[in-house]
């Protein structure tokens, strides 16, 4: 027999052991960018988990239990994300993870998680590969790009009336993906696609500016993150560049508009996250995470307050079921794939894949350089082929 191919199991196995004991202590990790660039959107990952994890820790030691949330930063890296992965794993008392941010980092990481039952529901991960590989441990509260961006370019096309689009991608597994499908569907509404670019770029977007002096698009898509985004915005309306601009969910921050600054005007995002005041149950939420951390919530705080709250209230059940006794990561993943919980953000249920039976999308205007901007459309749609 192979033994390189038995360690992970026996790991699994005395890991499994483990979780049979008498520990007091259960935690929830969050897994997002707490440093670096993107730095802005990880902290409301990890705010909203923590405020869900705050508000039900009477609960549990009502039955003995300390229940805690241990923040993990994974930099927007996959290597970093995959180190944070395995680190998390061997800890016994981590039994579900709230993440990751970025699906370039999700993908590899929650291959760490899958060998060892790891417990991930995701408010923010919309590549489709997140849930196509049907690990019965990997979940979403989110939609999916291959959903938002045809929604993105849906709109664009039939009533923005777009004829000529230039589409950029930061040529991550995110931003590709998005962009991609976004293309895809702009071209089969009868959009001439004037080219489709990746580019690694974080500061100086003259080469992209001067294809658009070249191929006059009148719409531009940029599939990425805002740090990137608001700062191609900015310098395409420094050089006088009058195409319509919209990109995904990555625009979804405060920072997008404190870096575009005047330019962030007229802009749109699509968002698998809407604003605070798209739902009437946030207004509670919204109130106690202001006061706990003296800022208002954004889009992204509320997906992962559901998402630690899916994890919680499975928690909750399996623990009432076994008093006194922590439970096993597997019976976790199984107690989060059918659940049907009532969040804020509407009801939460997967499907076979653990892609959220039907999700919402939001179709944003800067209609001024202030965020989170108007809500112009909402569609509500469940994964391809649920």
């Amino acid at each position: 027999m192979n033994v390189s191919k038995m360690l992970p199991l026996l790991a699994a196995g005395i890991v499994a052991l483990q979780f049979t004991s008498d520990a007091q202590t259960i935690k929830i990790a969050s897994a997002c960018p707490l440093s670096g660039a993107q730095a802005a959107l990880g902290e409301m990952v990890k705010l909203g988990a923590q405020l869900a994890v705050e508000e039900a820790q009477s609960a549990f030691a009502a039955h003995g239990i300390k229940l805690e949330l241990t923040p993990q930063d994974d930099q927007a890296s996959p290597d970093v994300g995959v180190a944070v992965a395995k680190r998390m794993v061997n800890d016994a008392e981590i039994l579900g993870v709230v993440g990751h941010f970025n699906s370039g980092v999700a993908i590899p990481a929650s291959e760490v998680y899958k060998d060892y039952d790891l417990c991930m529901v995701s408010p923010a991960n919309t590549n489709p590969k997140v849930t196509e590989r049907r690990y019965p441990n990997i979940n979403r509260v989110c939609g999916r790009d291959d959903v938002q961006g045809p929604v993105g370019a849906e709109f664009a096309v039939t009533e923005l009336k777009a004829k000529r689009v230039l589409v950029i991608n930061d040529k991550t597994a995110y931003g590709q993906g998005v962009a991609e499908a976004f293309k895809q569907k702009a071209a089969g509404l009868g959009a001439t696609v004037v080219g489709f670019v990746g580019t690694e770029e974080k500061a100086n977007f003259q080469s992209l500016i001067l294809q658009m002096k070249v191929h006059k698009p009148d719409f531009v898509y940029f599939g990425g993150i805002y740090d990137q985004g608001g700062l191609l915005l900015k310098q395409m309306r420094e050089k006088s560049i009058p195409a319509v601009f919209m990109g995904p969910d990555g625009m979804d921050s405060s920072e997008f508009v404190r870096i575009a600054q005047n330019a962030a005007l007229g802009a749109y995002y699509t968002t698998v996250a809407g604003p605070v005041d798209q739902y009437p149950a946030a207004a509670e939420f919204a109130k106690s995470f202001e006061a706990k951390f003296t800022k208002k919530p954004e889009s992204f705080a509320l997906y992962a307050y559901d998402s630690a709250n899916v994890l919680i209230a499975a928690l909750k059940e399996l623990t009432l079921q076994n008093p006194g006794q922590t439970p096993a990561r597997v019976d976790v993943c199984k107690a989060v794939r059918k659940i049907s919980f009532p969040g804020i953000t509407g009801l939460i249920e997967f499907n076979d894949k653990g892609d959220r039976k039907k999700a919402d999308y939001y179709i944003v205007q800067l209609k001024e350089s202030a965020y989170p901007g108007t809500t112009v459309k909402v569609i509500s749609a469940g994964p391809p082929g649920n």
